[in-house]
């Protein structure tokens, strides 16, 4: 298992079992500053009541002279006099039927359908019509959901401290967080939703998949709903919840942009979910929901050039983090598959994980894997890279039984190959 965390900086490049090229610099720093924010830029508008411009051509004709309208003599007709000296007897009780029976009346269309919106009961009981009904601002919904699971990571004192966030995943105190946020810390400061603080042991962790487990002695707690067995589909919608900057419950939204995909880790890569919902420093630990304020990941960190949120950031699966949480309540040793190749990069043709070596004594030489071969799935997911195919073996323990599709001088066949375990030197 390696100790070093990656995720601070660049991931070195390396052919040695992932064959992932190398990457731009992904980060997820626990920074104490927010950087200055730049004005906009307000495009022009056209003044509200603008005339439209004029156009040319010959002046309208003038309608026809209407022939002289013949004016009454001024008389009132006696059937008239009548009728206003019965409504005046009668009174104010037959005007009022008259009006009512006509206002009653619901408005139709041309086709003698009801009118749209001709709802008399709805508007006499003075509810808008666009008034907002459940399930209508499901980020809302979900951040009332999840809000009160969700705590600040607070470590180390003075220029020493940072900040992070976590998720409560069990209502006896246990705590979900990424590795880097309490690496080296045996203790915590823990500040609930409602802001009170308590202070919180690290229980342990690995720097390979970023997840740690950090604990308090409470019980009771808001526990999250997690995720579990579901899988994430691109272009749904994701909510990230944690501190960026420093700024407890913050809440942000966006989509899955991309699920399995593969980040350098190390000498290998490792898979998870790329969202566009803005992750910044100080958001690393915290939980990324789905639109039911469940959690589908822990969000660990960022692709960016700059430091802050460019739209690329990444979370560990929670099915990935909530085994890893597991063993290390536990107390068994986190440990990394290994498969025993040496990947090349694919130049042309058909897409996957080329073979070039295969490394003796290992799982893959005892299943028969040859220098050639392409592997373009495993256990039914697609596999297009060597970084790919990598990813997932970091999804697995030692011990675990994976099949690979393979095709060797263009025939395909399927190889099943037990994983060993990743050796130390290897990181």
């Amino acid at each position: 298992m390696s100790s070093e965390d990656t995720t601070h900086g660049a991931f070195p490049a390396s052919s040695e079992e992932a064959g992932a090229p190398s990457s731009e610099t992904v980060q997820s720093p626990i920074a104490t500053q927010d950087p200055a924010p730049q004005p906009a830029t307000a495009e022009p508008v056209e003044p509200a009541g603008a005339l439209p411009a004029a156009t040319t051509g010959p002046p309208p004709a003038r309608p026809p002279a209407q022939p002289p309208v013949k004016r009454s003599s001024g008389r009132v007709s006696p059937w008239l006099i009548g009728l206003i000296a019965l409504l005046l007897v009668v009174g104010s009780s037959a005007a009022t039927y008259l009006i009512t029976t006509i206002d009653d009346q619901p408005e139709v269309s041309a086709d003698g359908t009801p009118a749209p919106g001709a709802d008399d009961e709805t508007q006499a009981e003075g509810v808008a019509p666009d008034e907002l009904v459940p399930g209508e601002e499901p980020v809302a919904d979900a951040a009332a959901v999840i809000l009160p699971s969700v705590v600040q990571i607070q470590t180390g004192s003075g220029p020493n401290s940072g900040v992070g966030s976590g998720v409560i995943y069990d209502s006896n105190g246990l705590i979900l967080t990424a590795a880097h946020v309490v690496s080296g810390q045996e203790t915590v400061t823990v500040r609930f939703a409602d802001g009170e603080q308590v202070e919180g042991t690290v229980v342990g962790g690995t720097a390979g998949a970023d997840v740690a487990v950090v604990q308090v002695d409470r019980t009771g707690l808001p526990a999250a709903e997690l995720a579990l067995d579901d899988d994430p589909e691109v272009g749904q919608m994701a909510i990230a919840v944690g501190s960026p900057w420093g700024l407890q419950g913050t809440v942000t939204a966006g989509i899955i942009s991309a699920v399995d995909q593969a980040i350098p880790q190390g000498g290998s890569a490792r898979a998870v979910l790329q969202t566009d919902a803005a992750i910044n420093p100080g958001n690393s630990g915290g939980p990324l929901v789905d639109r039911e304020g469940r959690v589908i990941g822990i969000n660990v960190s960022i692709f960016s050039l700059s430091g802050a949120n460019d739209g690329v950031g990444f979370a560990v699966p929670i099915d990935i983090a909530h085994d890893i949480a597991e063993r290390v309540v536990a107390g068994e040793e986190i440990q990394s598959a290994y498969l025993g190749v040496s990947l090349g990069v694919v130049e042309t043709g058909q897409a996957g994980a080329l073979v070039e070596e295969v490394t003796p004594g290992t799982g893959a030489a005892e299943a028969g894997l040859q220098p050639g071969d392409l592997v373009v799935s495993i256990d039914g997911v697609p596999v297009q890279s060597g970084g790919d195919l990598a990813a997932q073996i970091q999804t697995h323990q030692p011990g675990d039984s994976v099949d690979l599709e393979v095709v060797r001088d263009g025939a395909p066949s399927t190889i099943s190959v037990t994983l060993g375990e990743r050796p130390v030197n290897l990181g």
